[in-house]
């Protein structure tokens, strides 16, 4: 027995013998409402019936820069819940970057809100450990294991909250096979708290899969995760339209139609997050999303300066907010999310 196997085992055994706590309460007719924890059958998400589920949403920017009380707030929250039609928020939690290492009970609590807001909404939340730089999610795996451990404790019982243990590996020598032994080690971690849990782990060369890089899916696809390790597991992938196109959406579909995979973070525009929107490869991309029925979340809703960010950067701070308060990017997005209500 391997020492993550044994972990998950004893996970169970704690989870089997914990309290029993009262799930949230969440808004009749809401998605969650509906649809209740979330778990993975063959392919695809699925609801607690195991009917397919598909969640389209949007991922906030950095809380240390665009956080609860500074740029999110619940009349802004309520608007894109209300009129954008969203199933899901992604939270992004940077460790680094003046993120969750500068202040460790100050952004804990930021995700505790962030996840209590969506909760009263019924939409689901993913709590997003957004490492980025260094490119090495084992870099900062301790961590990660602690972090994952408190959410898992305090989270893993709500139908609504999925968790994403690494958002963008990257950078010489960081292989799948470094990912997948960051993951080994941080899902019993989490599985302490949360046995059900849908979870979601990043791939390497910036969640592509390997598209933006050497391996082109096949890494992956010869070596996922097994057995316990991998119940309720998602693969993330990650593009930006007028970067990533035909080649990148080949590799897509060739994972995408034998390992089931959730679209954390895309944009219409060049990787970086700016330039001009490319319409057309946005549209490719979301066909081929809707014949696979993959979920998929827009980064970012912030009004940042970059042309991904959906919100003008003179939006104000009370509403009421509308299509006059939008970039082209938010504009052509609102439209997607609504398209096939």
């Amino acid at each position: 027995m391997t020492t993550a196997t044994l972990l998950l085992a004893i996970a169970g055994i704690a989870a089997m013998f914990a309290p029993s706590v009262e799930e949230p309460a969440y808004p009749a007719g809401s998605v969650v409402a509906r649809h209740g924890a979330l778990r993975v059958e063959g392919t695809k998400l699925a609801g607690h019936d195991g009917k397919p589920v598909r969640l389209r949403g949007l991922s906030t920017h950095g809380l240390q820069w665009f956080g609860w009380g500074t740029f999110l707030n619940a009349e802004r929250l309520d608007w894109v819940v209300r009129d954008w039609k969203i199933d899901v928020l992604r939270v992004s939690m940077y460790p680094d970057e003046g993120g969750y290492l500068t202040d460790k009970p100050k952004y804990a609590a930021m995700v505790d809100t962030l996840v209590e807001e969506t909760g009263k909404r019924g939409i689901y939340c993913i709590i997003d450990w957004h490492m980025l730089d260094p490119g090495d999610p084992n870099a900062r795996l301790d961590e990660a294991r602690e972090f994952f451990r408190a959410m898992g404790a305090k989270h893993g019982y709500k139908p609504h909250v999925l968790f994403e243990i690494c958002n963008e590996p990257n950078g010489d020598g960081v292989t799948w096979d470094r990912i997948k032994s960051y993951a080994e080690k941080v899902i019993p971690e989490l599985r302490a708290g949360a046995p059900d849990s849908v979870i979601l782990v990043g791939t390497e060369d910036w969640s592509s899969f390997g598209a933006s890089g050497d391996t082109q899916g096949k890494a992956l696809l010869a070596a996922p995760l097994r057995g316990e390790l991998a119940r309720n597991v998602m693969y993330t992938f990650h593009f930006y339209a007028a970067s990533h196109q035909a080649s990148h959406r080949a590799v897509f579909k060739s994972v995408a139609t034998q390992l089931p995979v959730f679209v954390t973070e895309w944009g219409m525009q060049e990787y970086t997050g700016d330039g001009a929107n490319d319409v057309a490869s946005t549209r490719e991309w979301i066909k081929l999303f809707d014949s696979l029925g993959v979920s998929w979340v827009y980064w970012n809703y912030s009004n940042d300066q970059r042309s991904g960010a959906v919100l003008k950067q003179e939006m104000p701070a009370k509403g009421p907010y509308g299509e006059k308060h939008l970039k082209e990017s938010g504009k052509l997005l609102w439209k997607l999310l609504l398209e096939g209500r």
